[in-house]
């Protein structure tokens, strides 16, 4: 009887043992993950790399704009002196040409009277 238990306890166990399925070994779906992650890493990684190269060209577009408008300032400003100097310079040679004239006019009228005087005497 020992025997037969002893048999019995073993195909029981053996029975048993084979209804057990082992675990599947989980899928590795995290290999597949970290691809992808890792080009959502690179891709960010581009858009701000580009995002400062257009920040820098942007900042340089506008320096250059900056110092082209701060050239035709002075350029404009350097014209306006100019024609301010040579106004300047004309309106004195006007000034200059109306004194004349109004010393010519004055000998004029200074040798009409005398001419008036002498005419008077005589």
């Amino acid at each position: 009887m020992k025997n037969s238990l002893l048999v019995a306890a073993l195909v029981a166990l053996a029975v048993s043992a084979c209804g057990k399925k082992e675990e599947a070994a989980a899928p590795v779906p995290a290999p597949a993950a970290a691809p992808a992650a890792e080009q959502a890493k690179e891709a960010a990684q581009q858009a701000v790399d580009a995002a400062k190269e257009s920040a820098d060209a942007a900042a340089e577009a506008a320096k250059q704009g900056t110092a082209a408008t701060v050239e035709a300032a002075k350029e404009g400003a350097a014209a306006t002196v100019e024609a301010a100097k040579e106004g300047a310079a004309a309106a004195a040679d006007a000034a200059k040409d109306a004194a004349d004239a109004a010393k010519d006019a004055a000998d004029a009228a200074k040798d009409a009277a005398a001419a008036a005087v002498d005419a008077a005497k005589k």
